[in-house]
C-alpha cells in the first residue's frame, strides 16, 4: 500500500489509445519527472492536460496526462493516468519508464483492492468492478451494475443490522442485569426478531439463485435421432456453420456448443449426437453423452421430423423429459406433414429467415426470461457471497431451534454471531487476507 503502482488499464492490443494507470503518494512526482507540458503539480484535479513523454532527452510519444488527486479518485489515492497511442511498443515503453522511476508494476486488481482497503468501496462491489468487466449480456451487466452501486451491499447491511441490534440487546442484558429501563430479552422477545431475520435471508438466497443464470447462462440441449436437423438448427440459432450438416446419419459424433444472447440473457445451446441403437463404437460414446446431457441441461430441445411418423423410440424419448423442462420442435415444416403428434409442439424450419422464431419465442415463454428480466437485481452475484449467506441461515437456524431447546440466551448468541460474521464477510467487514489475495488475483493487471 505504499508503493506507488502503475499497469495498462486497456487491452493488450493495438488500438487508437492505450491508458497507463499510476496510482499512490509518488504518483504526480514520477510523472511529472517524465511529463513535458504543463507542471502536473499545479494543474487541477481532474484535469485533462497535453504534452509529451521524455525519458533521456528522447520523446517517447505525444500524449494527454489525467490527473486526479485524493481522495476523489478510485483509489482514494493520487492517481495519474497517460493517454499514449495505442501501439504495443510505445504503451510497453512508457510503462517501462515509469518502473525505471520508482513504481512497481500493480498485481492483477491491486487498483481495485487498494479502492477496497482505502474504504472507497465493500469488498461485494468491488467483486462486482470484475464482473461489469467480464459481463456477457445486457442482464449480467445490469446485475454487475446494480451491485457495484451499492444496492446489494445496502441489503446485507440491513439485515446485519438487525442482528447487531439484537446482539447489542442481549449483552446488556447479560452484563447490566440491575437496570430496570432495558428491554428484558427472553427466548420469547427473541425469537420472532430472529425469525424476521432469517426470512430476510432467506429471500435473498432465493433471489440469488437467478444469478447464476444471468452470469453463466443457461443451458439448453438440443436432442433427437439423426438426421432431423438438430445441427442446422443449431447453426441457423448461431448465425454459423458451428455444426457440420450432411445427409449422412450420425454425422454429429460429440457435443458441439454455442451461445446466443436472448432477451438480454446467454443461452448455451448443445447439439449433441443423434439418440438411436448402434453398432458405431464411436456413435455409441456420443449417445451416451447425449443422454448426459438431457440430464444436466435446464431445458432440452426434443426435435422432430414434420415428414415422418414419430416412432417409439421417440415416444419415449419425449416420456423421459418432464413436460416443464422441454419444448418439442417439429422441424422441416416445409415439407409434407406425416408426423402425428398429441403433445403440445412448436413448428419451424431451418430454411427460412423466420423459420426458428417460434422456437425462440417459446424458449423465452418456458424458461420465463421476461419475468426474470423485469425482477429486482438485488443478488448474490457469486458462489462466495451465496454459499456465507446459504452459512448465515445455518446459524440463524441452529439459534432458532436452541431457543425453542431453552438453551441459555448468551450460548444462543454464539449462532447469532455467527450470521452476523457471515453476513460481513461478503462486504468485507470481515475479512482475512488470504481471501482478498484469492480474490483479487482474478482480476486483469490495470484494474
Amino acid at each position: 500500500m505504499e508503493d506507488t503502482i502503475c499497469a495498462v488499464a486497456t487491452s493488450r492490443m493495438v488500438g487508437a489509445i492505450s491508458i497507463i494507470r499510476v496510482s499512490g503518494d509518488e504518483a504526480l512526482d514520477i510523472v511529472s519527472h517524465i511529463f513535458k507540458g504543463k507542471d502536473l503539480k499545479k494543474v487541477a484535479s481532474h484535469t485533462i492536460n497535453y504534452g509529451h513523454i521524455v525519458y533521456n532527452g528522447e520523446v517517447i510519444d505525444e500524449v494527454l496526462v489525467s490527473v486526479m488527486l485524493k481522495p476523489n479518485t478510485y483509489t482514494k489515492e493520487d492517481v495519474v493516468e497517460i493517454n499514449s497511442h495505442g501501439g504495443l511498443n510505445t504503451t510497453k515503453k512508457i510503462l517501462e519508464i515509469l518502473i525505471n522511476c520508482g513504481c512497481r508494476l500493480a498485481e492483477p486488481g491491486e487498483f481495485t483492492k487498494r479502492a477496497f482497503l482505502n474504504g472507497r468501496i465493500d469488498l461485494a462491489e468491488a467483486e462486482s468492478v470484475n464482473d461489469l468487466i467480464n459481463a456477457k449480456t445486457d442482464m449480467a451487466r445490469k446485475l454487475a451494475l446494480n451491485n457495484l452501486t451499492g444496492n446489494f451491499s445496502k441489503e446485507i447491511k440491513r439485515v446485519r443490522q438487525k442482528i447487531t441490534d439484537v446482539m447489542a440487546n442481549i449483552e446488556v442484558n447479560i452484563d447490566y442485569p440491575e437496570y430496570n429501563d432495558i428491554e428484558v430479552v427472553t427466548n420469547d422477545t427473541l425469537l420472532p426478531k430472529l425469525k424476521e431475520v432469517k426470512s430476510d435471508v432467506e429471500r435473498l438466497i432465493n433471489n440469488s439463485e437467478n444469478s447464476k443464470i444471468i452470469k453463466e447462462g443457461i443451458d439448453v440441449a438440443i436432442v433427437g435421432k439423426p438426421n432431423v436437423g438438430k445441427s442446422s438448427i443449431l447453426n441457423r440459432l448461431l448465425d454459423e456453420d458451428k455444426a457440420i450438416v450432411t445427409d449422412i446419419a450420425g454425422t454429429t459424433r460429440d457435443i458441439v456448443e454455442g451461445s446466443i444472447s436472448l432477451n438480454g440473457f446467454l443461452i448455451n445451446f448443445i447439439d449433441t449426437a443423434g439418440i438411436r441403437e448402434t453398432e458405431d463404437v464411436v456413435e455409441k460414446i456420443g449417445v451416451q453423452k447425449s443422454r448426459e446431457v438431457i440430464d444436466n441441461a435446464d431445458l432440452v430441445i426434443i426435435v422432430l421430423n414434420n415428414n415422418e411418423k414419430i416412432t417409439e423410440y421417440e415416444e419415449d424419448l419425449i416420456k423421459s423429459v418432464p413436460k416443464n423442462k422441454r419444448i418439442i420442435m417439429v422441424n422441416k415444416s416445409d415439407l409434407d406433414r406425416k408426423i402425428d403428434l398429441e403433445d403440445k409442439y412448436i413448428l419451424g424450419n431451418t430454411v427460412s429467415d423466420k423459420g426458428l422464431d417460434n422456437l425462440k419465442n417459446e424458449i423465452i415463454k418456458v424458461l420465463d426470461l421476461n419475468n426474470l428480466m423485469n425482477k429486482d437485481l438485488t443478488y448474490a452475484s457469486n458462489v462466495r457471497q451465496l454459499s456465507l449467506l446459504k452459512k448465515a441461515l445455518k446459524s440463524l437456524e441452529e439459534a432458532i431451534k436452541n431457543i425453542g431447546g431453552y438453551v441459555p440466551i448468551d450460548m444462543v448468541e454464539i449462532d447469532i454471531s455467527d450470521a452476523w460474521k457471515h453476513l460481513g464477510e461478503i462486504t468485507g467487514e470481515v475479512y482475512e487476507d488470504e481471501l482478498l489475495d484469492t480474490l483479487f488475483s482474478n482480476f486483469c493487471v490495470g484494474k
